[in-house]
């Protein structure tokens, strides 16, 4: 699997709202496009699909941002990057999915659903809580205290 920077983005995305949402509730775009040098539009484009996916929920009105939909520690690695990229197949073949009228002939499809399968569970292994677990003082530094 070949993950765009839409799912970097997300990933990190939702990271920054981990570690900093609990202790300082909504997180803002802008924020996160600060503290992470990604582009705010960039970010504007991503947050629709985390939303579609009952990842993230927006707050509007004065201190308005963004908060997860759910504790850290009930998402995936994985949910995030299939909002995000939509699928974690490792190559584009319709034989996965089986509807091409090769698969029972095919001598890839069954190394092509294996690895698929080593990366769901793995990527279904990492709870966002995981990755969002940073020393204090990493956290610090990255806000720039």
């Amino acid at each position: 699997m070949l993950v765009s920077s839409k799912g970097r983005y997300a990933l990190r995305l939702m990271i920054y709202i981990a570690a900093f949402g609990d202790r300082e509730g909504r997180i803002s775009l802008r924020e996160v496009a600060e503290r992470e040098h990604i582009s705010l539009k960039y970010l504007e484009q991503l947050v629709r699909p985390l939303m579609q996916a009952g990842l993230l929920d927006s707050v509007r009105g004065k201190g308005g941002g963004y908060v997860l939909s759910r504790p850290a520690d009930q998402m995936t690695a994985g949910d995030i990057l299939r909002a995000a990229e939509g699928d974690t197949a490792p190559v584009a073949c319709e034989g996965l999915e089986g509807s091409c009228l090769r698969s029972d002939l095919c001598s890839t499809v069954k190394f092509w659903t294996g690895l698929e399968d080593a990366i769901d569970t793995y990527v279904d292994s990492v709870t966002l809580a995981d990755l969002a677990r940073i020393p204090e003082i990493e956290l610090e530094i990255q806000r720039g205290e």
